[in-house]
């Protein structure tokens, strides 16, 4: 009956309808396991739960049969829906929002600028790989004969063939999150199809979107293998620790990546100088180095909008350029080099000097990277658009740049400093040499765009401090700029060249980075195939052997070289794991405490519309980081101050995927408990390119204005309701099971954040703050004018607001280091963060802020 009700209303959204059976023992224990891990406690189409007895009287009939045990087994099997607060989801959703273009739609135009800002974004990184990539591996391992340069350039090859290849642009690049890349966004994809997150507050993703992509599973058994590794995920802590360990850790190796890759890239491109002005120094070389690195952050924001529009056609110059360089020197020194397709020649060169071979192995990876940079920087790419680019246009020129390094190297009598500068044509030199310099500060910016996304990533599943992100560009989302990030990646760059000095000892840090990053992607790319693409386990099980060998192999040639710069490359993604570690820990404590202390429901009924205080004329604006919930804050409030407002707003901010948010859906409204509280939930929706620091008048008016039309629609709705369900058993619907936005779209709860309670007439004292209790009989009409005076009345008063700045203490009988983590470190990051709450110019008259100290 519910279900025909909520039709026959004609203004509802309804949940989707995915179930699981689960015990009756159970479902209190998924509910509560919902709020402890941040999520919202489930809604559903029957109330709390969304349990069910029977579907039907014949259902009901099938079982008369049965003796009185198989009877009670088969009771406490209950259906329920997906743990989604549904007012949490809409305040993600603007309906203003456009729908990206459709990919499938060609346009020549729009081919040739996509093809563009791919080489841009995606391949500026490992288009600077034949820099460097031959001099660090003969450093290691000096050239005696031909069999060594065809060793080391199959080993490169097949290197290229595998990892950026096979592994990345074939495997990895489907594993994206919505178009996002990253490690980040492998974890959250795995988050929101097992209940294996510990990140407090994250927003599972709407049922809807499941369902319109749904397709009917038949058993398999990669089905039964996804459901098992899917149990085995949620039931053990340790599983969800070691995840979000892992994702911890390779995302501070790929922010040292990001910083080792303009250092190393720079300073491999001016050290060409010492080929065509053999008197330079290495000093010149790094001091030059230096000022470029300047240079380049300081227009870092403006590279990511207005000057990343002319480095697509650089970009293609370059590959050009490696390809012609490539081509002029195999037809002027042989054609000798395509042996090394052989891959024999791999076991030739491991056979003549084993142990300097395997040295090498950390040189010979570095041809491979940018791999991780391509899966980060997917950005709104198309995953095909990206593939047919790499394969088409990246790696032959990269093949080409390598074999005509070998051919000039077998030709050469002795080795040289810089391989690839020498072994351009002398007429090309210079030309080639400023497009090189140029292709590296391209490279370096690539890297730095991809440690903004993976930051941006992090930072909203609350793994990282809150930053300010600057978005510059209003018609894609993903062109970000971080000022803090961008100057420490600045600071720490400059600090690896004055460190190091030269790109062989920058080289062996360069690798263990770019290895860590990708076992991490191994790993996680392998549980995917297994809980979400349901692939077959042979495929599984050659995947994850193959690439994870080969890393280790390639990861224990970068660790001995640890004593030559790989040290200090440790050292800063060790320091990264910890302010991650200590922010996630320090946010997960402070979210759990908020979440205990919230006001129950049932005091809420025992101190009825008046709250147990006067309740004085005026709007009272609460603002809390909880969706759900009343927050202790209001609790401390109501005992603190001698009256509250007549009306209270719980705020809570929100910044949703769009550019800009209209006014008419700024606001989306919901009612806490029955009409005579005055109690609200808001949700305030912000897009990213949308002015926060707006004024406090210009904020209330929008916001009064949004809560009149709530009132006026939901009073519409409850007139329809009340006509619909006179004949119906069941109980009329109430104002807190509805949403509606200003701009007239109405969704519907199924179950209220606070169960309906309406007081007798008897136990509510008349005060000119509180309305007359709710009854059924009475006029919606009347009801509307005397709500809508008393907001009037209300805003007259004027507005306050409330704010919670919340200091989180370890225990007395804490352990030591619980203590120096909560009370110092995480104090430290949380004073120096931004703040959730958003800043606008409110008179100190119109502010109360209060500290409320929670012990964890």
């Amino acid at each position: 009956m519910a279900a025909e009700s909520s039709a026959a209303a004609g203004m509802r959204k309804a949940p989707s309808m995915e179930w699981r059976w689960v015990s009756a023992g159970e479902e209190e224990d998924d509910e509560l396991e919902g709020r402890g891990a941040g999520g919202p406690a489930a809604v559903g189409a029957a109330g709390r739960g969304g349990s069910f007895e029977s579907e039907s009287e014949e259902d009901n009939g099938e079982y008369e049969d049965e003796d009185e045990e198989q009877r009670e087994a088969r009771q406490r099997l209950i259906r329920t829906v997906p743990t989604v607060d549904w007012f949490d989801v809409e305040g993600n959703e603007v309906s203003g929002a456009q729908p990206l273009e459709d990919p499938e739609q060609f346009d020549f135009g729009r081919t040739v600028f996509l093809a563009l800002q791919t080489l841009a974004v995606v391949f500026g990184d490992i288009g600077i790989s034949p820099l460097y990539t031959f001099d660090v591996m003969f450093n290691k391992y000096p050239i005696l004969e031909e069999e060594d340069v065809l060793g080391a350039l199959s080993l490169v090859l097949y290197t290229l063939i595998l990892m950026p290849l096979v592994k990345y642009v074939l495997v990895v690049l489907w594993a994206n999150d919505d178009g996002e890349g990253g490690i980040f966004a492998m974890y959250s994809l795995i988050c929101r199809n097992a209940k294996v997150s510990l990140i407090p507050n994250q927003v599972q993703a709407p049922p809807e979107k499941r369902m319109s992509s749904f397709r009917l599973k038949l058993p398999t058994d990669e089905l039964e293998r996804s459901i098992k590794v899917k149990e085995k995920l949620e039931s053990s802590l340790m599983m969800k620790k070691l995840l979000l360990g892992l994702v911890l850790f390779g995302t501070a190796m790929f922010i040292s990546n990001g910083v080792i890759t303009p250092a190393m890239s720079v300073l491999s491109a001016v050290s060409g100088l010492k080929v065509g002005i053999p008197k330079a120094s290495q000093d010149v070389v790094v001091m030059i180095s230096i000022a470029l690195l300047i240079v380049l952050y300081s227009l870092q924001r403006y590279a990511t909008s207005k000057i990343g529009f002319i480095v697509g056609p650089c970009l293609l110059i370059w590959f050009c350029c490696l390809g012609g360089i490539g081509i002029c020197n195999l037809s002027r020194y042989g054609s000798g080099a395509f042996k090394a397709f052989n891959p024999l020649y791999i076991f030739y060169y491991f056979g003549r000097n084993p142990f300097q071979a395997w040295l090498s192995l950390a040189g010979c990876l570095l041809c491979a990277t940018g791999s991780e940079a391509i899966f980060s920087n997917l950005c709104h790419f198309p995953v095909r658009f990206v593939q047919f680019m790499f394969v088409l246009l990246v790696l032959p020129c990269l093949v080409l740049a390598y074999l005509g390094q070998a051919a000039f190297l077998i030709a050469s009598e002795k080795t040289p400093e810089h391989i690839f500068f020498a072994s351009i044509p002398g007429n090309a030199f210079w030309p080639v040499f400023l497009l090189a310099n140029l292709a590296a500060l391209i490279a370096s910016r690539t890297m730095t765009i991809a440690i903004f996304q993976c930051l941006k990533q992090s930072i909203s599943l609350g793994c990282f401090p809150r930053l300010k992100i600057v978005h510059t560009s209003r018609k894609f989302m993903a062109k970000i700029y971080i000022p803090v990030v961008n100057w420490f990646l600045l600071a720490s760059c400059l600090g690896f060249i004055l460190l190091f000095r030269s790109t062989s000892d920058v080289g062996n840090a360069y690798a263990i980075a770019e290895l860590g990053v990708m076992i991490m992607a191994t790993v996680y790319v392998t549980l995917i195939m297994l809980l979400i693409w349901e692939t077959n386990i042979i495929k599984v099980i050659s995947f994850l052997i193959t690439f994870l060998s080969l890393e280790l192999i390639f990861f224990s040639s970068a660790l001995s070289s640890v004593g030559d710069g790989g040290w200090a490359l440790l050292v800063f993604a060790s320091g990264l794991v910890m302010i991650m570690f200590i922010w996630n820990y320090g946010t997960k404590l402070k979210y759990d405490s908020e979440l205990k202390q919230k006001l129950s429901r049932d005091l809420m009924r025992k101190l009825g519309p008046n709250l147990g205080t006067m309740r004085a004329p005026g709007l009272g604006l609460v603002y809390s980081e909880i969706v759900t919930g009343v927050p202790a804050i209001f609790g401390h409030f109501l005992t603190a101050l001698p009256a509250i407002h007549s009306i209270i707003v719980f705020v809570c901010v929100r910044n949703v995927p769009v550019p800009a948010v209209p006014q008419s859906e700024r606001f989306l409204f919901q009612r806490v408990c029955t009409r005579g509280y005055h109690m609200f939930r808001c949700i305030a929706r912000y897009g990213y390119k949308d002015k926060k620091q707006e004024h406090h008048n210009t904020f209330e008016r929008l916001l009064i204005e949004g809560l009149e039309k709530f009132i006026q629609r939901e009073a519409v709705e409850l007139s329809l309701q009340s006509e619909d369900d006179v004949d119906s058993d069941e109980e009329p619907s109430t104002p807190g099971q509805i949403i509606t936005a200003p701009n007239g779209s109405m969704y519907s709860l199924d179950a209220p954040l606070l169960v309906d309670f309406t007081p007798s007439v008897d136990t509510i004292p008349e005060t000119p703050s509180c309305s007359t209790p709710q009854d059924p009989g009475l006029d919606y009409t009347q009801n509307l004018e005397l709500e809508l005076a008393f907001i009037k009345q209300a805003k007259e008063s004027g507005a306050v607001y409330l704010i919670d700045n919340p200091i989180v203490k370890a225990r007395k009988d804490s352990w030591f280091f619980k203590k120096l983590i909560i009370n110092y470190f995480f104090a430290f990051l949380r004073n120096n963060c931004r703040r959730a709450i958003v800043s606008m110019s409110i008179p100190h008259s119109n502010l109360l802020q209060v500290r409320l100290t929670s012990y964890v």
